[in-house]
């Protein structure tokens, strides 16, 4: 087989599709099992901290694997990677159907974080390379949203069909989604740049060294750190904080409110726009700020409908933040901005796999609004490293 050449005229805007909604269903494997913890926990005779487990191993794999993909995509392809890894994303998701084992289930998580790796990093790597100058930041924008908005459909998705059928389900539907998906870019895609196979994959991890003598990129790691880990622990606290105060279904109380929080996404694609009016630094530390004090807000009302309205806002400031950063540690990074780029993925998704046993912990203190307080206290560790951020990013 080979795939259709896009070579001499590219179709920027299918190709902005396809990666958009490969970000969305690969990063959606992270966020299925948020709604699935209680359920793990019920099945499976397991505490809600060994069950928020499967969601934090998920991303120590993913952030393992964002650690060398970059590098093994120069030398073997960045659509090869790609490909090849959403076919083993989709093995392993339908092995993930077939278990009601914790053990193997935590085994298989793991596995899977690694596999889906082989996107993110890669995709932005790509993109920068493929893309003209013009088009990149749109481009990345849109990839983002895709990464953001599978916070909320992964979510959707598996309540939904959790709640109809049963938890096995939503793995093996994963598997048919990343099997298709893996077609569709294999044929529509591009192959890209052309690199020097003969190159030692591990070359570019060598630059990590030049990147954490710069001040300003590791304030940008310490924000990266904490923006997932605050998004995923939002919405596991809120989870629990439903099942307390609402009178009504708590589970399609919070389906409602995560499929509403899909409106404060709308931010992340014109995140470009608003940096080259305001500059990134403002538009990173209004964002930053929005989120935080939207998590105070959140810990101070028990109505269904202000929480809704908050949890849009908070959204919105990650979804302004997280391409903001992105462009930002890029620029920061200069020469060595790809493997600055790669190692705020693997940052960011090493915040994220402590989200669940963060908001876990909180909740332990007995109460939702010192939760939600801790949670807004972590961010604003986020909204400090940007304040010291001196360099003007244009």
């Amino acid at each position: 087989m080979e795939s259709i050449s896009l070579q001499k005229e590219h179709n920027y805007t299918l190709m902005t599709v396809i990666l958009s909604w490969t970000g969305m269903v690969v990063m959606s494997s992270l966020y299925v099992s948020i709604p699935l913890i209680s359920l793990f926990s019920s099945t499976l005779h397991i505490s809600l901290s060994k069950a928020a487990i499967t969601s934090s191993i998920f991303s120590v794999g993913f952030a393992v694997g964002c650690f060398f993909y970059g590098a093994i995509s120069e030398k073997f392809g960045r659509k090869n990677v790609i490909v090849v890894g959403l076919l083993i994303l989709s093995f392993i998701s339908l092995l993930l159907g077939t278990v009601n084992s914790f053990p193997l289930l935590v085994g298989l998580r793991g596995l899977q974080g690694l596999a889906a790796a082989t996107f993110s990093p890669v995709a932005l790597a790509y993109t920068l390379e493929v893309f003209p100058n013009e088009k990149k930041v749109g481009a990345v924008g849109f990839i983002s949203t895709g990464f953001l908005v599978a916070g909320i459909v992964g979510q959707l998705f598996s309540s939904t069909i959790s709640q109809a059928f049963n938890w096995h389900l939503v793995f093996y539907l994963l598997a048919v989604v990343y099997v298709l998906t893996a077609f569709i870019l294999f044929y529509l895609l591009p192959t890209g740049v052309a690199h020097d196979r003969g190159k030692n994959i591990f070359e570019p991890l060598k630059q990590i060294g030049v990147i954490f003598k710069n001040k300003n990129i590791v304030l940008s790691y310490v924000i990266a750190f904490v923006l997932l880990m605050s998004f995923v622990s939002m919405y596991t606290t809120l989870g629990q904080y439903l099942a307390e105060i609402s009178t009504g279904d708590s589970n399609q109380q919070l389906l409602y409110i995560r499929a509403i929080g899909i409106l404060g996404m709308v931010l992340s694609p014109l995140s470009g726009t608003l940096a080259k009016q305001f500059n990134i630094l403002p538009v990173i530390r209004f964002a930053l700020s929005l989120s935080v004090v939207s998590l105070v807000l959140m810990g101070l009302t028990t109505n269904i409908i202000l929480l809704t309205i908050v949890s849009v806002l908070f959204v919105s400031g990650i979804a302004l933040a997280v391409p903001s950063i992105i462009s930002l540690v890029g620029q920061l990074g200069g020469k060595v901005g790809g493997i600055a780029v790669s190692m705020y993925t693997v940052i960011l998704f090493a915040g994220t796999s402590l989200g669940p046993v963060i908001s876990v912990a909180f909740i332990h203190t007995g109460s939702y609004m010192i939760a939600f307080i801790l949670l807004a206290a972590t961010l604003s560790v986020g909204l400090i490293a940007a304040c010291l951020i001196r360099k003007k990013a244009a």
